[in-house]
């Protein structure tokens, strides 16, 4: 096989390199950009499946929030308020495992 370079010199392909439609899609582009209204689905038990068998049947061990962060991206603007949001979300969560710890043992 020819280096990317020899195929890229060849008079038939040299039209490839120039041309927009073979470019590879900048990294800040990949991703969709969504708002705030919609950040709950990287962190909502709804959105969340776990896959055990890719399509060809081999096992895997992911989940689809994996995938929705592959493909989705916040908005600069939401994604420092979605960063302080989880921390809050955590905080939220070891409070209420704390209140519900003591109320067992009230009981």
């Amino acid at each position: 096989m020819s280096s990317q370079e020899e195929i890229l010199s060849d008079g038939r392909f040299s039209c490839v390199a120039r041309d927009p439609r073979f470019w590879e899609m900048p990294e800040k582009e990949r991703k969709v950009k969504i708002d705030k209204r919609f950040r709950a689905m990287f962190h909502d038990k709804k959105f969340k499946l776990r896959y055990t068998v890719d399509k060809r049947g081999r096992p895997v061990n992911y989940t689809s929030t994996e995938n929705l962060k592959k493909f989705y991206a916040l908005s600069e603007s939401d994604s420092d308020l979605s960063e302080h949001d989880s921390k809050e979300l955590t905080a939220k969560k070891k409070k209420k495992k704390r209140v519900k710890g003591k109320g067992e043992a009230d009981s």
